[in-house]
């Protein structure tokens, strides 16, 4: 049987897996088709550049299952995730000597095998660099460099260092570095705790662990072979987007180059990982032989949830929902307690959390022993499941509505999170506004849907940032009011990555930034906000009652407060959204047409819900 790279991944997820995916005895002397190894590789690229596009909460919790997610939704950024790879192969030309192989479709790029416990092991690399003296291994990723650079420590909070430095865009780990002085820089033990993190596969160290898995076929194909490259000393390198570089809006043929930015930074830079992929070896050794027990066994039976599952994050198992959880409740259950990261104590001091709950047999929210509920807002979100009743603060929430400045901008930004920079003055996945909605309430209650309605949308895929700013600013008074949003830290990052592109509206856009006003502020609770207004249980939430589930999401909220639903809009959802615009240029003049007031009526209805959800908070606390 052959095993690929992708494969490799998930049969080594858990012992059940390969038994999940029918694999058995009788498989283990069939080889894979070409087209069904690609059809893997190709959409586990589809997921991974998406993944950082799905839809989440307040929590970061996913609303979207990806699993159930159509291939045409994912297949609408391929175009950029190609483009990464093809800059990082240029990037790669333009460091290293030699012959550099990389392409756009996986079979023409390089691949190696090798036999482990009579299975065959398969990988394609993304760049293949080759000269006299070495071999070059670069696995591509779509994500940027703070993934890596932001694991900081020091000896004091103001002042915190990486455990990278950079040489001519390569990050190297510090401690390989020779005469680096490391330990003027943190304490040793919190750089190797840092270091650590980079080995966690279900964390932020999958894609080095990825580039292990290759590692290990690469080095095991040499051996079999005895072929004269194995005498070359091979190096691993990740290759991902550059979160420093700033495009400068140089096109050609309509189609952005990109050079060095203004500070000498590159679109792609590099992470040296020689030896810590070399310190992975025995893990992915381990977990090689896991599989080929696994695949032997083909044992369906369940086993505990864990690390490997990915609750809740965009890698998340497939057969998790479906399969392992299926007995798990949707709503209310023992996960739904907010913000239980740190678990629950028992009368033994010992913690329980996560899906060791679900392991241990605590399945709704309600099977959480009583004892153990020590967090005020755990014991109100407890309280109204139980008796099925609604918690209201009414003076919080009083106190909260009289902070609000009239008029009310009910604002919302649609955007376009694109991997590679597409307009001047934006960096890896900034969130490119396309779209907005505006609902301008004057005074309490006083909004009507289509009168006080303003919303501005991208005709076509060229930059229209400027004429999107104007609009909006032609329409407030940024010297009176209030920005008002669910989760308004998005729209205020938004306002002040548009005042840094465009510094002749930087004035007027930063007054608008400072009036920045949150509807969960009223709903779920700003501890700081009532602190400093003297009202009493500052800590807990506002509102609660049982069909929220623990989120606050738009989704959670809208129901409770309104019969407002988006089951008949064409455009549902800000994936969808993003979808759309991104296939502007494959529509008919005439779908385009229908498509763009699809998304005017998406739009204008999550600033309408936000109205309705302050209005019925109004009437709440009558």
């Amino acid at each position: 049987m052959a095993i690929t790279k992708t494969d490799f991944l998930e049969y080594s997820r858990c012992p059940r897996y390969a038994a999940l995916e029918k694999v058995n005895k009788d498989r283990l002397e069939a080889d894979v088709s070409y087209e069904e190894y690609k059809n893997k590789e190709y959409k586990n690229k589809l997921e991974e550049l998406c993944a950082s596009m799905f839809e989440v909460d307040d929590q970061n919790n996913i609303l979207e299952d990806k699993i159930n997610v159509e291939n045409k939704q994912l297949e609408a950024m391929m175009d950029y995730y190609k483009q990464v790879e093809i800059e990082a192969g240029k990037q790669v030309e333009k460091m290293f000597p030699g012959k550099t192989i990389y392409a756009e479709e996986t079979k023409s790029q390089e691949s190696f095998d090798c036999s482990y416990h009579g299975l065959k092991f398969l990988c394609y690399v993304d760049i293949y660099n080759e000269s006299q003296e070495e071999i070059n291994i670069i696995e591509v990723k779509a994500t940027t460099s703070q993934k890596y650079t932001s694991l900081q420590g020091g000896y004091t909070k103001n002042q915190k260092f990486s455990i990278f430095t950079k040489k001519e865009n390569i990050y190297y780990l510090k401690e390989y570095q020779e005469d680096y002085p490391l330990e003027q820089e943190m304490p040793l033990e919190k750089y190797i705790k840092l270091k650590e993190k980079l080995k966690d596969r279900y964390q932020i160290g999958a894609y080095i662990y990825d580039l292990a898995v290759q590692r290990f076929i690469i080095e095991r194909e040499y051996e079999e072979t005895k072929s004269q490259e194995k005498k070359k000393k091979i190096h691993y390198y990740l290759a991902v987007l550059n979160a420093d570089y700033i495009f400068d809006g140089t096109y050609e043929n309509q189609k952005p180059i990109y050079r060095k930015d203004s500070f000498g930074n590159e679109l792609i830079t590099f992470f040296a990982l020689d030896e810590l992929t070399e310190e992975l070896q025995e893990k992915v050794k381990k977990d090689a032989d896991q599989i080929y027990e696994n695949l032997k066994r083909s044992d369906a039976a369940a086993c505990p949830l864990s690390t490997s599952c990915n609750y809740q994050k965009q890698t998340q198992c497939k057969y998790f929902d479906r399969v392992c959880a299926s007995h798990v409740p949707k709503k209310n259950s023992a996960l739904s307690y907010m913000n239980s990261g740190h678990g629950f104590k028992d009368e033994n001091n010992q913690i329980h959390k996560g899906l060791q709950l679900i392991n241990e047999g605590y399945i709704h929210l309600l099977d959480i022993p009583d004892r153990w509920i020590t967090n005020p807002n755990h014991r109100i979100q407890r309280d109204c499941t139980l008796h099925h009743t609604r918690y209201i603060d009414k003076a919080k929430i009083i106190a909260g509505l009289k902070e609000i400045k009239y008029p009310i901008y009910h604002l919302d930004f649609e955007t376009f999170p694109c991997p590679v920079p597409r307009f001047q003055g934006e960096s890896p996945f900034t969130q490119s506004p396309f779209e907005f909605s505006l609902h301008i309430e004057h005074h309490p209650g006083a909004c009507d849907f289509d009168r006080d309605n303003i919303v501005f949308l991208a005709k076509t895929m060229e930059d229209e940032r400027k004429q999107l700013i104007e609009t909006l600013l032609a329409n407030v008074d940024v010297n009176q009011g209030t920005l008002f949003a669910q989760n308004v830290a998005f729209e205020k990052g938004r306002i002040k990555e548009l005042a840094n592109c465009f510094p002749e509206y930087k004035e007027k856009l930063m007054k608008l930034y400072d009036r920045g006003f949150d509807l969960l502020w009223i709903v779920r609770n700003h501890k700081e906000m009532y602190e400093k207004l003297g009202v009493e249980n500052a800590e807990c939430i506002n509102f609660y009652q049982e069909q929220l589930s623990g989120s606050y999401s738009i989704k959670k909220t809208l129901p409770v407060f309104s019969n407002l639903s988006y089951e008949n809009l064409t455009v549902k959802n800000g994936t969808e959204a993003i979808i759309e615009y991104a296939n502007y240029n494959k529509m008919s003049p005439e779908e385009r047409k229908i498509k763009q007031e699809a998304l005017r009526i998406y739009c204008k209805q999550d600033t309408w819900a936000m109205v309705e959800i302050l209005n019925a908070l109004r009437i709440l606390v009558k």
